[in-house]
C-alpha cells in the first residue's frame, strides 16, 4: 500500500505545526524563567582587576558596583580584604571579597569568597622578590 503525495504533504504539514506549537511554548517557558531570574554579582567582577597586577597592597577596600559596572547591579556593595596570612617573606596573599547586596523587596543577599594569590613582586623585603622575580 502507497501513500500518494497529497498524504505526505498533509502528514508533514500536521508534523511541523505540532513541533513549533512545542517549541514556542518551551520559548516562552524559558524567557519567562529569565524574566523571574534574579541577577546577583559575582566576586570575579572585583577580583578581576587584581588578575592584571604583580603588585598587592595590603589592606580593605570597599565600594559599590555602580563604581565598575553602571547600571548593572543597583544596590550591592562589595568590600575586598588582602592580606599576608603567611607571613612577610611569603608572596603568597590571601584576598577576600565580600558582596552585599538586596536582591528582591526585602530579601538580603551576602556571599564571602576567599583566594589565594602568588605575588612575588609585592613584598620587595622578601626573599621571593629577588629570587623569582629577578629585580628588585
Amino acid at each position: 500500500m502507497a501513500f500518494t503525495l497529497l498524504e505526505v504533504i498533509i502528514a508533514c504539514a500536521l508534523f511541523f505545526m505540532f513541533a513549533f506549537a512545542v517549541l514556542e511554548l518551551v520559548t516562552r517557558g524559558l524567557s519567562a524563567a529569565r524574566s523571574i531570574q534574579q541577577r546577583e554579582p559575582d566576586a570575579g567582577l572585583v577580583l578581576a582587576p587584581l588578575s592584571l597586577t604583580n603588585k598587592l597592597q595590603i589592606g580593605v577596600e570597599s565600594g559599590d558596583f555602580e563604581d565598575l559596572y553602571p547600571g548593572i547591579y543597583p544596590g550591592y556593595q562589595w568590600e575586598r580584604e588582602i592580606s599576608q596570612p603567611f607571613g612577610e617573606t611569603n608572596p603568597l596573599f590571601q584576598v577576600t571579597v565580600r558582596i552585599v547586596g538586596t536582591t528582591g523587596k526585602r530579601k538580603t543577599s551576602e556571599s564571602t569568597v576567599g583566594v589565594l594569590m602568588f605575588r612575588p613582586d609585592s613584598g620587595m623585603n622578601s626573599k621571593f622578590g629577588t629570587s623569582l622575580g629577578g629585580r628588585k
